[in-house]
């Protein structure tokens, strides 16, 4: 017996009966041996982690755009406190901690350069519309590596499904999902009262009783409770005082913070560069790296420039810009 049998028979023994079993997966597209160490979904962990899209989103907005702290969000950043959290509430639940794990790390993988900015400049240029979610698989099932990174069904599953959108055929999709909603409603929070857009005292404090205080405070809360009304369920619930709290948070965000007005011109100007670009390459499709030609023929340009576009980080989309369309200086002797 190796060692991934091993992990195998113990995950039969020690998770809950509601959690999805690596030996029990539905499998990947395209036949592969197993491995001797690892169970198929820390094999997909792993391909994710070393993807090169995976990398990307250390330079990809999460709300605050080229900002000039050092510690503000970016994509990645969000992606691995989501991941954080999915894992402790998987754990708590006696669920599949890296089937968990992996569905988190790729949740984002097919996010646009310019946070949820560039995904309404995509969803309005392309005929077929753009969805970060549907993004992010592609990614992982045609456009990372050579065809994909053939990953299984059910990790395949929770990253179409982890925004709201649908409903993830697992336990540990779902607890994504929820995470995620954890994450960002309070790191968006902490980073939206370090750049001084909101004060303490702005927050609402008939929620924040229920939240809590701090960061660290309202995160516990949620956690909490997300694992004390799941526990022995055959699903991943929130309690009542606790779901409306963290709702009105969200309400105040968006009232506050995603579309306040001190957004508005820093949005023009990425819409305007995301735009200019899409136009210049699906005018000059045959300038894109060849992996987009190929799409070209395939599948047609729009998708194509799409796919091109937002695989793109935030700086090498500036830089492309400067390029494409601001002169070089010329100095004369």
């Amino acid at each position: 017996m190796n060692i991934r049998e091993r992990l195998e028979q113990r995950e039969e023994r020690e998770l809950s009966p509601f959690a999805a079993k690596s030996a029990q997966s539905r499998g990947r597209e395209r036949p592969m041996a197993p491995c001797e160490m690892r169970t198929a979904y820390q094999r997909d962990r792993d391909r994710i982690i070393h993807s090169k899209s995976f990398r990307r989103l250390q330079f990809k907005t999460q709300v605050f755009v080229s900002p000039e702290g050092d510690h503000y969000r970016s994509r990645l950043t969000h992606t691995l406190e989501v991941a954080q959290v999915a894992r402790t509430v998987a754990k708590a639940l006696r669920l599949n901690e890296e089937l968990t794990e992996a569905i988190a790390l790729a949740h984002d993988l097919g996010h646009t350069p310019f946070g949820h900015i560039g995904e309404r400049t995509l969803n309005r240029l392309n005929p077929e519309g753009f969805r970060h979610n549907e993004q992010s698989l592609r990614m992982v099932e045609v456009l990372e590596g050579n065809g994909g990174l053939n990953l299984t069904w059910e990790v395949r599953d929770g990253i179409l499904n982890h925004s709201g959108k649908g409903r993830a055929a697992t336990l540990e999709g779902r607890i994504v999902g929820k995470a995620d909603r954890i994450a960002y409603i309070n790191h968006d929070i902490d980073d939206a009262l370090r750049a001084g857009i909101i004060k303490p005292h702005e927050l609402p404090a008939s929620y924040l009783k229920v939240l809590g205080a701090t960061h660290g405070e309202r995160i516990n809360t949620m956690i909490a409770d997300l694992v004390a009304h799941s526990e022995g369920q055959p699903d991943i619930l929130t309690g009542e005082r606790v779901q409306e709290a963290s709702n009105a948070m969200r309400s105040f965000l968006f009232e506050r913070v995603y579309q306040d007005s001190w957004r508005s011109d820093e949005e023009k100007k990425c819409d305007f560069v995301l735009a200019a670009l899409f136009d210049y390459f699906m005018k000059h499709p045959a300038e894109m790296p060849m992996e987009y030609v190929t799409i070209v023929y395939r599948e047609g340009p729009d998708r194509a420039v799409t796919d091109y576009v937002a695989s793109m980080t935030d700086r090498f989309a500036m830089r492309t810009f400067n390029q494409l369309f601001i002169p070089d200086s010329f100095n004369v002797l």
